[in-house]
């Protein structure tokens, strides 16, 4: 087999994801034969440095060897069991790891599928406590250029347009407050008075605030201060709403902490987690709770107070191997204490863009790296020409629109970032000729 023998099959049966599928008949694809830590490898055996964790997942390599292993040892015990009356050891022990390591006060694992489903979980639950304890709540609130996923209720309380306005018909109530502008002090407390003003206004029909900590994924890699959390997390205690982290992008290392919100020293109502917590091997989600919330539920046989929500791979025993085994690796290896040298190595690399023409911005939250453009018209596409001209390079990323970012796996070497951050800024420099 080579590229264009696959490139040519899957052209005639498959329709990509965020992709304009006419955009390939002048863009070919890059099939993938195999993944090896940072690299992806082609049929023809051309090695790409996979710089955006293949969106976000990934955290300790294709093909980590120690992962393989506790996925094929579950394999010849249970691939997978129906999680309404039955359990397996995996979850359970999952289930044990991630209360011990997540704020405390969270004390109930409820699992999904992936990212957007959780958010689905984290919504109804949250609405449905409420209605629970005799209040109607059925309006959400976000934060500007929010993004929570693509499912109808997560598509409710983004706010990427890009994404929203076809569907916006047939989406549920949600409101939006301003977001940081940026990653000061001051912005956080600006953002979170208007906040408050509108909790003032209409604080008795939200049911929760939800928010991406300190970095707004997809509406740009937009980074602010953990203040903004804490001063938010004490408005939603004050006016009897729940508050959703959405640490689905940021968890598991992402900000330089095991997650976002123990850098605001706060515990949510709901941490919602995905993309990481398999090491980006299988789909699995979870939202984690409170024994509040949890309670709210538990009665005698109600269906009209139960929780009715399921998922037929709910808990899957090879993606719950995947998830233990990559918490074996955070505790056996140190990683969170590790990454500061990469940190710092980012921090180092983003004094390139200092002052190159058409950088409007650079920022940094723990291993994300983001750089923002200006000055160029949305039809020019700098995007796709960036990504073109560093695949040609050995590196793939994909920016969003004119904000390019860097998201690695934590097992990249101080070489391999040099390669990456080279390979954007000759990139920008050859958009800008």
């Amino acid at each position: 087999m080579n590229n264009l023998e696959i490139s040519t099959r899957d052209l005639s049966v498959l329709w990509h994801p965020c992709t304009q599928m006419k955009d390939h008949e002048t863009i070919p694809l890059i099939p993938i034969a195999k993944g090896d830590g940072v690299y992806l490898e082609d049929f023809e055996g051309n090695r790409t440095i996979d710089a955006i964790s293949s969106w976000w997942v990934n955290l300790f390599g294709h093909c980590n060897p120690y992962i393989n292993q506790k996925i094929k040892e579950q394999l010849d015990r249970l691939e997978h069991v129906i999680l309404a009356g039955f359990t397996h050891e995996g979850i359970v022990r999952l289930s044990e790891r991630l209360v011990a390591l997540s704020p405390k006060g969270l004390t109930r694992c409820f699992y999904a599928d992936n990212g957007s489903s959780a958010i689905e979980v984290a919504l109804k639950m949250s609405y449905h406590s409420h209605k629970n304890k005799g209040e109607e709540r059925g309006l959400f609130v976000s934060l500007r250029e929010s993004y929570h996923g693509e499912t109808l209720g997560a598509l409710s309380v983004g706010d990427v347009a890009l994404y929203k306005e076809t569907y916006e018909p047939l989406l549920i109530r949600s409101i939006q407050t301003p977001s940081p502008i940026n990653q000061s002090i001051e912005a956080a407390l600006e953002a979170a008075k208007s906040f408050e003003s509108l909790l003032k206004e209409r604080g008795g029909e939200i049911a929760a605030l939800i928010v991406e900590p300190l970095v707004q994924g997809a509406g740009g890699m937009k980074m602010y201060h953990p203040l903004f959390l804490s001063e938010a997390k004490q408005l939603c205690e004050r006016y009897g709403l729940h508050f959703i982290a959405d640490e689905i992008l940021v968890g598991f290392g992402r900000t330089g902490s095991m997650f976002a919100c123990e850098q605001a020293d706060i515990t949510p109502d709901f941490l919602v987690l995905s993309k990481g917590l398999t090491g980006g091997y299988l789909p699995l989600s979870v939202v984690l709770t409170t024994e509040e919330v949890y309670g709210s539920f538990y009665c005698d046989y109600n269906p009209s107070r139960s929780f009715l929500h399921s998922h037929s791979y709910t808990g899957n025993a090879l993606a719950c191997a995947a998830a233990n085994a990559t918490l074996d690796i955070f505790e056996s290896e140190n990683v969170i204490e590790n990454n500061r040298m990469t940190i710092a190595l980012i921090g180092e690399e983003l004094k390139r863009f200092e002052g190159l023409a058409r950088v409007k911005e650079v920022r940094q939250c723990g291993m994300i790296a983001a750089i923002e453009l200006e000055g160029f018209d949305p039809s020019e596409r700098i995007g796709l020409k960036i990504h073109q001209h560093c695949m040609r390079e050995g590196v793939l990323i994909r920016p969003l629109g004119s904000v390019i970012y860097v998201m690695a796996p934590y097992v990249i070497t101080p070489d391999e970032l040099k390669t990456v951050f080279k390979a954007i800024k000759e990139a920008i420099i050859s958009v800008n000729i």
